[in-house]
């Protein structure tokens, strides 16, 4: 059942995040205003590996949720960026490693309920140190984890970001099974 758009009007709007009104008829229940939340930038999230089988690591603290944990390196594409060269800038930018291969591994709509917020997942690889990170407020720490180490952390708790979260378990598990078989 799909539901019919009669309009909508923007609540509140800026370069990071809209909030619209749209009001709309949902089968069963009838006409009502739903809350959209709209993502004006494509939001991109990577998985970066290297020959040892570590993974490349951000921990942060996130004030809206007053916690901390390990991200991967994600970000926004620019208007007009191309989304694979936006997660190798968000890469570098947040951890001092320039990707050398950036592959594409998934899309997914984040909440798809309520937004359009729509995330591309790279994995990257080939990687070269090429300084610090450029924007101290995005990590406290940046470290090449053990995968061993990686799963404790998704299983305990420590990942607890979303993007970052399906960005691991992806990887760790259809994409490999299916790179592999």
């Amino acid at each position: 059942m799909e539901w019919a758009t009669y309009g909508r009007q923007r609540v509140y709007g800026s370069a990071w995040v809209e909030v619209w009104l749209d009001d709309v008829d949902v089968p069963g229940l009838g006409r009502i205003n739903h809350h959209v939340i709209r993502m004006p930038r494509p939001s991109v999230t990577s998985v970066v590996t290297d020959e040892q089988g570590r993974f490349l690591l951000i921990y942060r603290h996130r004030f809206i949720t007053g916690r901390w944990g390990w991200e991967v390196p994600a970000g926004w594409a620019d208007p007009g960026e191309d989304p694979a060269e936006a997660i190798a800038r968000e890469v570098e930018e947040e951890t001092g490693w320039r990707p050398g291969r950036v592959e594409l591994m998934a899309e997914y709509d984040a909440l798809a309920g309520i937004s359009d917020m729509h995330f591309r997942s790279y994995h990257v690889t080939g990687c070269t140190q090429v300084g610090k990170p450029e924007d101290a407020s995005e990590a406290t720490a940046v470290e090449w984890v053990p995968e061993v180490e990686v799963v404790k952390l998704l299983t305990s708790g420590g990942v607890a970001d979303g993007p970052s979260l399906a960005a691991l378990s992806y990887y760790l598990g259809p994409y490999r099974l299916c790179r592999h078989s």
